[in-house]
């Protein structure tokens, strides 16, 4: 591992961190200032992320619309879009930009160096030297364009996704309440852009804000993986930051310093509403937010979080636990605990589903809770279970959702540019041996309650409650500013107004000269998959043979227990045909046993391991959409020292009791709670999932039992049960009867930990499988519940439009295709970038104003499917879908975009996850009948798809074909659907 610097560079520290295999590189370009931290290790997925302090002091959303529109075209890359163009021509395994409240961030990670380089070029030029175009300005961000009624209106792809942001029940939440806990700070205003202030931003504000931020002076860079950082830091240098040494570009620029928020001498009490589809009883959201101190001290933020795990580590610690059994309230808020993501941090206590004359009852109740934790002993046991969850989170090597080592630079990137240090992030075993030791004094951790919660002045206390004219009042008010400029026009301005819609339009029809940026071509692909093989050998008790997958891998002084029950064709049918089966997998574990209630199984749970967790693994059939695979997964994850977590999982399978009726209705109303606030965020994958309900057994198991028609089931069992106790009882008995099912099953083991530990840890297993208990119902329950008219749900609705709180569409279509194992499955999956990236990206999101949209193949529902979202249009949207295959059947096509769409689907397969989860994902393939050798295959046959194989499938799946619709749609909308032909659905 090369450490040598390059000359442009200078060391400011170097430091080994053995617990992560990595050597830190602090460094500082001599000429800029521009901060560089390199993560040297040997990891072949090298990442990097270049971020900038950015304060805007407005809500127009400056930063957000400038990190959109700086991947629009450089001094180097002229190209309209080079960084969607780069995600086609690319083996990146993540590439994105984000702005948070004070900084913004442009990541990407590849396994390829050739890629690697690439990537870094189209980012460097893009970030320092941005065309910054009027035109892209227009698009991304917003502009006014006329109806066909000569009238103005908003247009700007941001401007629409911050519409469908502020949609979301916690957007609205969070931002009524930060301006009151940040009152003269950045953190006062969104920096995402609040959708009536967007249109106040204009072309001149956006550059001056980019010269004033985006200087090296202002930004930090970030590296990782076993490329030698010498190598990185000459493309920086010589590709950016050696320009800046002039009058045009000095040296020096700005360096912005976060500023400490101005303290309240008292508490206030706030009152706003938020955006609902009803109005019905406890909908009432308070929230009780305190400001902390700065981030950069290392050991206070650490004490800090201990503070916050004493009171809310697990369901059984005291302030979580008065939260969740609260009878003025159906859940904790959403925003609880430790915020640490801003330069002050912060702590946040509420409930929702409440009431609005409850307030002071709610605030007085959490303060008298508090008092009552600091006045009083706190075990050693309960402290212990905190640092045992803070180790545990230090050890977990990531990767499965994001690079593990974009993750590592995220969690260190907001110390840095607040000015701290995040080494402290990244070795935090100095700082956790010192709180070890400060939690042995007496009161130390009720003092910490003391000073920063009880005593703390600067405290807002948020009431907020559901509107349901407040969407249609935000429209209104759009309209009527709309109504006055329109008033004051005038017809040179009108002129000028149809100039710029014309030259967008030309701007966008344009083809861009993508042979200016660099590429990979498929000579730069794999031959091989990556494949994680483990050892199968079988574990004897007396209760039998049980089949063993052991992984040995690097785990950082973890083990990855998971206990597997396959599900055969009997049982599977019993099991995935039961419609309590996605609650069932939500109360598992959250429940107590017959040796434990549940808050004090929580306790338990926490002080051993990272949690029991219930899932269930399926697939459908290579060949026959109507069959699945089915596992029923129950797993945990803890520290080699902790054994005692295989015995959880056996607690969890043979002792769970679903008896305490109390404690399930509070985990089903935050269960239903949080499912409805999320619907706006993930509205695509519901309106996909909606379209595609009909095309195969999973398909429709799914959108029955897991999709809007289950949310609308548990929400009518909870207004129900409210006044009829006895559902409680036979909801508790059916789920009884659902957990006897499996748990006299056989069992598989997968293992994945460190060579050394499997002997003891499979010793372990083998004890708790010895003592398994099977338990047999002989009296079925046979009471029914509103969970059973799930089973009837057909799909034979046709066209399908849920009416959600948003102020943007959410749409989908879906065709009925081909299951994994059929000939034409690889034409259909290159396909679906194939028409993403040639027509469906320029058409929904350029021009429609979409924040996105495109096609996917999914195999388990066995249907090809279009989709857009945060999208102000619906008709059109559907339109485009149609017109993207005629768009295919009716032009000839550049190879290069077949090897584009090739690319893209190959990356996507060798992205890699952590070690733990590349090993699971690699087990549950090959259960699932999708070995290495069936996955080789797979690659081949995409790699070897032509231009004419995609027509082909388009004609035979496509074209002209039977298909369903979805859409998720705004309250306001329904005459408009109805018209489109939509059936139209509701929650309430």
């Amino acid at each position: 591992m090369t450490t040598t610097l390059h000359d442009s560079f200078e060391l400011v520290e170097s430091r080994s961190i053995d617990a992560l295999g990595i050597t830190v590189l602090t460094s500082r370009h001599r000429a800029t200032g521009a901060m560089h931290y390199h993560l040297a290790c040997d990891n072949q997925e090298n990442a990097l992320m270049i971020g900038f302090a950015t304060q805007p002091m407005t809500s127009r959303g400056e930063a957000h619309i400038l990190e959109h529109v700086v991947l629009c075209g450089s001094e180097k890359y002229p190209v309209r879009d080079p960084f969607f163009s780069m995600v086609k021509r690319s083996l990146n395994t993540f590439m994105n930009a984000m702005t948070a409240s004070d900084w913004t961030v442009y990541p990407f990670a590849s396994q390829n160096k050739k890629d690697f380089f690439n990537l870094l070029s189209v980012y460097m030029d893009a970030v320092f030297f941005p065309n910054i175009h009027p035109l892209d300005f227009a698009q991304e961000g917003i502009r006014i364009e006329l109806d066909e009624h000569d009238k103005p209106e908003y247009h700007g792809i941001v401007f629409n996704e911050m519409k469908g942001a502020m949609s979301s029940e916690l957007e609205q939440l969070y931002y009524a309440l930060v301006p009151h806990l940040f009152p003269t700070t950045t953190y006062h205003y969104n920096s995402g852009g609040n959708p009536a202030d967007i249109p106040k931003l204009n072309h001149a504000d956006l550059v001056a804000f980019h010269q004033t931020h985006y200087h090296p002076s202002n930004a930090i860079i970030m590296s990782f993986g076993d490329i030698a950082v010498g190598e990185i830091q000459a493309k920086l240098h010589n590709d950016a930051l050696a320009r800046f040494d002039d009058n045009q570009k000095a040296a020096k620029g700005k360096k912005f310093t976060s500023i400490k928020e101005q303290d309240l001498t008292a508490p206030v009490a706030v009152q706003d509403t938020y955006s609902a589809d009803t109005d019905d009883k406890n909908m009432t959201h308070h929230v009780l937010a305190w400001l902390l101190p700065t981030i950069t001290d290392p050991r206070l933020r650490l004490s800090l979080r201990l503070m916050e795990g004493v009171l809310i580590e697990h369901s059984g610690s005291p302030l979580r636990a008065y939260l969740e059994s609260h009878p003025l309230a159906s859940a904790p808020s959403p925003l609880l605990g430790l915020d640490d993501s801003h330069y002050h941090m912060a702590f946040y206590a509420g409930l929702r589903g409440s009431e609005v004359e409850y307030a002071q009852a709610v605030e007085q109740g959490i303060l008298d809770l508090l008092r009552d934790v600091a006045n009083n002993p706190i075990s050693d046991e309960v402290i212990q279970t905190v640092l045992h969850q803070i180790e545990i989170d230090q050890r977990h090597i990531g990767g499965d959702s994001m690079p593990y080592g974009l993750t590592l630079m995220l969690e260190g990137f907001s110390t840095a540019i607040h000015g701290g240090n995040p080494l402290d992030v990244w070795q935090i075993d100095e700082h956790l041996a010192w709180l070890k030791q400060q939690a042995q004094q007496p009161n130390w951790v009720q003092n910490l309650i003391k000073t920063h919660l009880i005593d703390n002045p600067h405290r807002v206390r948020l009431t907020m409650s559901p509107d349901t004219q407040k969407a249609a009042r935000l429209l209104a008010d759009e309209k009527a500013a709309l109504a006055q400029l329109d008033s004051t026009l005038s017809d040179d301005e009108r002129a000028k107004i149809r100039q710029q819609m014309a030259d967008l339009q030309a701007r966008q029809a344009t083809p861009d000269d993508v042979d200016l940026l660099p590429k990979v071509g498929l000579d730069d692909v794999p031959s091989d998959v990556a494949f994680t093989h483990g050892t199968q050998t079988t574990l004897t008790t007396s209760h039998g043979t049980y089949p063993v997958h052991l992984y040995h891998t690097g785990t950082n002084g973890l083990y990855y227990y998971q206990l597997i029950t396959p599900l055969d064709d009997k049982v599977a049918n019993q099991v995935m045909n039961n419609p309590l089966l996605p609650l069932y997998l939500t109360l598992l574990s959250e429940v107590g046993t017959t040796n434990y209630d549940a808050r004090a199984f929580q306790a338990v749970q926490a002080s051993h391991s990272s949690g029991v967790t219930a899932r269930i693994s399926q697939r459908t059939d290579l060949h026959d959409a109507d069959a699945m695979s089915s596992y029923f997964v129950l797993a945990t994850r803890a520290l080699n020292r902790k054994p005692e977590a295989i015995g959880l999982v056996s607690e969890v399978l043979n002792h769970s009791i679903f008896s305490e009726s109390d404690r399930i209705r509070e985990l089903l109303q935050q269960k239903q709670s949080s499912w409805q606030s999320r619907l706006a965020g993930a509205g695509h994958a519901y309106a996909m999932q909606t379209a595609s309900r009909r095309m195969s057994r999973q398909a429709r198991t799914e959108y029955a039992y897991s999709g809007l028609p289950a949310l609308a089931a548990l929400k009518s069992f909870l207004n129900t049960a409210q006044n009829d106790p006895a559902l409680w009882t036979t909801l508790g008995q059916r789920l009884t009867d659902l957990h006897h099912t499996l748990i006299g099953l056989p069992k598989q083991i997968l293992l994945v930990c460190e060579p050394h530990a499997s002997d003891d840890l499979l010793g372990e297993i083998a004890k708790q499988l010895d003592a398994q208990v099977n338990q047999n119902t002989d009296n079925p329950s046979t009471d029914t519940l509103v969970f059973d008219e799930l089973n009837h749900i057909n799909g034979d609705d046709g066209d399908m439009a849920w009416l959600i709180s948003t102020n943007v569409y959410h749409n989908a279509a879906a065709y009925p295709a081909t299951t994994s194992g059929h000939d034409d499955t690889p034409a259909l999956m290159v396909l679906a970038p194939f028409l993403r990236n040639g027509y469906l990206h320029g058409a929904i999101r350029e021009k429609g104003g979409a924040y996105g949209g495109g096609a996917s193949f999914d195999s388990n529902a066995g249907a090809f499917r279009f989709y857009s979202y945060r999208d102000p249009n619906c008709e059109q949207t559907f339109a485009h879908f149609t017109k993207s295959i005629d768009w295919l059947l009716d032009n000839e096509h550049d190879p290069e975009q077949l090897t584009e769409a090739i690319l893209g689907i190959i990356a996507g397969m060798d992205k890699p996850g952590s070690p733990a989860g590349e090993a699971v994902k690699c087990c549950m393939s090959e259960l699932h009948n999708r070995d290495k050798a069936w996955q080789q295959q797979m690659r081949a046959k995409i790699l070897a798809v032509t231009l004419d194989d995609l027509k082909r499938v388009a004609r035979t799946y496509l074209k002209d074909k039977p298909h369903d619709r979805a859409t998720l749609a705004p309250m306001e909308q329904e005459n408009t659907v109805r018209h489109l032909g939509f059936v139209v659905k509701k929650l309430a």
